[in-house]
């Protein structure tokens, strides 16, 4: 590949694409579009949705592609870094001779996604061209209608593996959670925080809970896991706030 453009796509909600970005699925001339699976072929539907949506004539070759799953056993760095490595071998290989070619990348590159860094791992180097996304952070505010900091105050984003691991970060009042697949903010003094939480942001299957953790922790816990079961997959994120 001479160029590689990762195209910001947002939540999974069409609307959610800039018009830079509906621009440049239009013109794209190649677009790799990741498998995961069968039950989680949802994910890739939904690319499929996005594109015909913006370019019902698209002319794009779209190529489809497996995704290489990640060694759950022995040290997490060392597996995420042999499988960033295994991605960016499954993008030229999908790619094969095309000179160019797009990925529709789920909320934004810059934020919790190892896109540009599996880009890096490409020889020889593209270039690289970002479209800015909505990100699941902007997503969730927008569906509690709630700022996300209070007046001249950080905040946190972070991983649940963090919070899992090392607690509530220091000096924060504030924090967003995102790749949490074992709700760790139930491993917290739930008396002590309120909760913001939704899944499927900005799509119509959107679903949203909040309140007093100690209230809503097991509502929050129940609901996800059920969702998860109907849909095969789910993307959520929260935020947390420390009780005043």
């Amino acid at each position: 590949m001479r160029e590689l453009t990762l195209i910001g796509i947002g939540t999974g909600n069409p609307d959610h694409l800039t018009f830079e970005g509906a621009r440049a699925i239009q013109r794209a001339e190649t677009i790799l579009i990741p498998r995961k699976g069968d039950q989680k072929s949802d994910l890739a539907d939904l690319r499929r949705q996005i594109i015909d949506t913006v370019a019902p004539d698209c002319a794009a070759k779209i190529i489809e592609f497996d995704l290489p799953t990640r060694a759950a056993d022995g040290d997490y760095l060392n597996n995420v870094d042999l499988w960033h490595d295994a991605i960016a071998e499954a993008w030229k290989a999908a790619a094969g001779t095309a000179e160019t070619a797009a990925l529709l990348i789920w909320g934004d590159p810059s934020l919790y996604d190892s896109s540009l860094r599996i880009a890096s791992r490409l020889t020889p180097y593209p270039k690289i061209k970002v479209i800015a996304g909505i990100t699941s952070l902007q997503a969730l505010t927008a569906a509690h209608a709630i700022p996300i900091n209070d007046i001249g105050a950080p905040f946190v984003v972070a991983t649940g593996r963090q919070l899992r691991d090392h607690g509530w970060p220091k000096d924060a009042d504030t924090a967003v959670f995102m790749l949490d697949g074992n709700c760790a903010f139930q491993t917290l003094a739930l008396a002590d925080y309120d909760i913001w939480w939704g899944a499927y942001l900005g799509m119509e299957n959107q679903v949203i809970r909040s309140g007093p953790l100690a209230d809503v922790c097991a509502d929050i816990i129940e609901t996800r896991a059920q969702a998860r079961a109907d849909h095969g997959w789910i993307m959520d994120a929260y935020l947390l706030r420390r009780r005043t």
